[in-house]
């Protein structure tokens, strides 16, 4: 690199939970082996390209707040260089193991589609030089297709097969530099796959065109050999009033209605739950349920707005709950955290990208050190299998395998009398949830 771009950051050392030093990790010790590996390997953070380097403290009522060095005068393609080689000191910096793209977050359109492919493939090998000299590995890779006014009414579910056909090169070009640049996941977001009345919407033929869109992209990973992980990322609403990937359950819903269950899985984000009326570990509760846990983003929201405020994540109980159910369900696979996250828009000062990350990342290592001590004491799950035992044996378990039917179990209501209540123990479980983050 030519050019130090955050000279007064060092390299963010572990110092422990003692220290009081905020240029330090406190939980997060990316060298410490935990059953036979590294922190860093088992919690595969990555950091967002689009909010940390493109990120300007916008909101839906205000423009630009923040002015980076690297975001200084010069050609389009001449700032895109600047900002990947800040964006890789960064990276390192933070001891982050991957990186996350959109193909428009790290090269500039050009005048024609002919152009804008040549600046991609452009920014990517110096990409793929900067990966090999820091060792920072690419997570995923996507393609915008969402801020461009053609795609002001949906990409793949436009009316307008001419901006169905941009939208498929547009993928075949994000689908070939992800690979190349050794990918371990492809992530689709429809953004603006929905609609915003039904008056003037063909909402089954939009999701028929959908599904087609996403087979093609299934083919031609196959014809190319990509192997990475196809993701889909659920979100309810905002920029579109409905869209087609609502939540987890309705993903599923739509997978195995168009036969393509076996070829994606799900990237969960923290603030898209809470804008679908869902927890955290709502949808990574229903993802895991499927065998469809793939990846997540790591932000959270404000209950209080109705927008995607993309806040880092710091509410260490919803982050140990989520992270309780994806170890139990196995982790993440070729999926990791990634930091889907930007700072307020009064948070002007390159520092503050650096407090906001180290806090995201010791938020997760202590959510994923309590979630592993919950495992193993196993209190929780003991409680769970008590609770359902009625189903282990008898009838419950004729019910569960399918081997009884409506007459047979309105006798046995007859014989056994009324049931007794059992309670749900919702506050001793609260208190012992507690107990362990707070001890």
């Amino acid at each position: 690199m030519k050019k130090a771009w955050f000279p007064k950051i060092p390299v963010i050392p572990f110092e422990g939970p003692e220290s009081d030093n905020p240029l330090a990790f406190r939980h997060y010790n990316p060298d410490e082996v935990v059953d036979g590996k590294t922190m860093k390997e088992h919690l595969r953070f990555s950091i967002a390209y689009w909010h940390s380097f493109r990120g300007a403290g916008t909101d839906p009522f205000g423009g630009p707040t923040i002015c980076r060095t690297w975001e200084a005068k010069g050609k389009p393609m001449e700032v895109a260089k600047k900002r990947l080689e800040a964006a890789f000191e960064f990276f390192t910096k933070l001891s982050s193991p991957y990186y996350c793209f959109h193909d428009r977050d790290i090269a500039p359109e050009g005048k024609d589609l002919a152009e804008t492919n040549r600046n991609l493939e452009e920014i990517a090998g110096l990409a793929k030089e900067l990966q090999k000299a820091t060792g920072v590995k690419l997570l995923w890779g996507t393609a915008n297709l969402f801020s461009h006014a053609r795609y002001m009414c949906g990409a793949a579910t436009n009316p307008d097969a001419a901006v169905f056909v941009h939208a498929a090169a547009q993928v075949k070009q994000a689908l070939d530099i992800t690979k190349e640049l050794g990918g371990e996941n492809y992530v689709f977001w429809g953004g603006r796959e929905g609609y915003e009345t039904l008056l003037n919407t063909d909402l089954k033929r939009e999701m028929d065109h959908l599904a087609a869109f996403l087979h093609l992209a299934v083919d031609y990973a196959k014809k190319i050999g990509f192997k990475g992980q196809f993701l889909i990322e659920p979100k309810p609403k905002e920029p579109t009033k409905h869209q087609y990937d609502f939540d987890v359950a309705s993903g599923i819903a739509f997978l195995r209605t168009y036969k393509l269950e076996k070829h994606f899985k799900f990237n969960i984000e923290t603030n898209h739950a809470t804008l679908a009326g869902h927890t955290f570990q709502h949808e990574l509760e229903v993802a895991g349920g499927a065998g469809l846990l793939g990846s997540v983003d790591a932000n959270q929201g404000d209950t209080l707005l109705g927008w995607d405020t993309d806040q880092f994540p710091t509410d260490l109980k919803e982050i140990t709950l989520g992270m309780y159910t994806i170890l139990k369900y196995g982790g993440l696979g070729s999926g990791g955290f990634n930091f889907d996250a930007k700072l307020r828009r009064p948070s002007v000062d390159p520092i503050d990208l650096v407090y906001a990350h180290i806090g995201g990342m010791d938020t997760f290592a202590l959510a994923w050190k309590t979630a592993r001590r919950l495992l193993k004491d196993g209190v929780l799950a003991a409680f769970v299998k008590e609770r359902y035992a009625s189903y282990d044996s008898g009838l419950g378990r004729e019910v569960e395998k399918g081997k009884t039917d409506l007459e047979a179990l309105a006798k046995a209501a007859l014989k056994q009398g009324e049931p007794e209540s059992r309670s749900g123990r919702q506050e001793y479980l609260e208190n012992i949830l507690n107990r362990y983050l707070y001890r």
